[in-house]
Formats: structure tokens, sequence, C-alpha cells
């Protein structure tokens, strides 16, 4: 089987499991909001992060809001999650640049993403994925990292050459499926510690299956 073929056939089962679990787990009603919602999401579960958003979206409600909030003000509204002080000033000034050199609409290609404070490969895959419907390249958190390790599809630790392994040996098409079904399907069965071999639905295709 190569690289290709097993990359389908993992996205193929993977799909039949989780059918119908919606695409991202974050709650959001505008790209600027999928975006604050992943730069807290950096660990921090995304259950937390909605706890927190609901709140934080009905407080502020543009981007122009979030550019005038001091960053000690807004990190009180974050505080439950990791690093919300560092979070809080990324943000603010995130929201500030947007005002700037965007208008204050969320930018749609991965350079402009990623010259925003604190938006790396990984939120911008996940902003322009999911508030856009473009796939520029392929989320890599920890779950992904972990589930691609064990399922042989990488050898190494570094995000961005995890996700250069990925892109060629899957279809453009499915890289933003194939990073929630890894996430999915790491949170459910292939978990860190514990995997469940005897309830995965790729143990006869994963070369971990003995770990």
């Amino acid at each position: 089987m190569t690289g290709r073929e097993k990359t389908l056939e993992i996205v193929k089962r993977l799909k039949k499991e989780y059918t119908g679990k919606p695409l991202t787990v974050l709650r959001f009603s505008s790209p600027f909001e999928l975006l604050v919602a992943t730069m807290l999401s950096a660990q921090t579960t995304d259950v937390l992060v909605n706890k927190v958003t609901e709140g934080l979206f009905k407080k502020y409600r543009t981007v122009q809001a979030y550019a005038d909030t001091p960053p000690e003000r807004l990190a009180q509204d974050i505080r439950s999650v990791n690093f919300f002080n560092n979070k809080a000033k990324s943000i603010q000034k995130t929201a500030t640049l947007l005002l700037e050199k965007f208008n204050g609409a969320v930018p749609q290609t991965m350079e402009e993403l990623t010259m925003l404070p604190g938006v790396a490969r990984k939120t911008a895959n996940i902003v322009l994925s999911g508030a856009f419907g473009i796939d520029e390249g392929i989320a890599v958190d920890t779950h992904v990292k972990r589930l691609a390790f064990r399922l042989g599809l990488t050898k190494h630790e570094d995000p961005v050459k995890i996700e250069q392994d990925l892109m060629p040996v899957t279809p453009r098409k499915e890289w933003g499926n194939l990073s929630h079904l890894l996430i999915f399907h790491g949170r459910a069965v292939c978990q860190a510690k514990k995997p469940k071999h005897q309830e995965c639905v790729l143990s006869d295709i994963c070369p971990s299956r003995n770990i």
C-alpha cells in the first residue's frame, strides 16, 4: 500500500466512523471569531475555549472592540485559558493590525494570516479551512502529530515537517478533513497514554497496534 493509498483508506474509514460530526468543535459566527477561538485553543481544550468565548463574543462584538480594549482587561476575560496574558496581547495586536492593513477583515491567504501576531501555520490552516473553505495546508496539533507518527505517515516531530509529509500523500480536498478526523480519533480512541486498539477501525493498517 502506497502512502497515498494508505491515507485515502484512513480518511475513508474515519469518515465512516465519525460521520455527522461538525468539522470544527470551536463555536464561531464569523471568520474573526474563529481566529480568536483558534488562538485561544493553543494548549487549551476546545470545550474550555467554547465556555470562554460564549461570554467573550457577547461582550466584544467587533474587531474594533478588541483593538480598543487594553490587553490587561482582555486578559481578565480569558483568564481560564492557558497563557491568557500572551494570548490577550496577541488578540489585541491582531485586531489592531486587521484594522490598519486589512480594513478589519480576516485575510484569506496563508502569507497574510501568518503575519498576524500569535498566528502560525496551524491556526492559519484552521481559519482558512473553517471560515473560507480554503485548503492551503494541514493543521497539525498534538493529536495529528501523535496519530501521523503512530500510523507511519511521518517520522518527524516538528509540525511543519509533519505537514510537509502529509500534504503530498493526501488529496488537497481532504486536507481539512484529515486534520479533523485525526483529532476526533485521537480524542476518542488513539489516546496518548492508553490507545484503545480493540476499538480502533485502523488497527489492521496501523504499525503501532501493539504499543
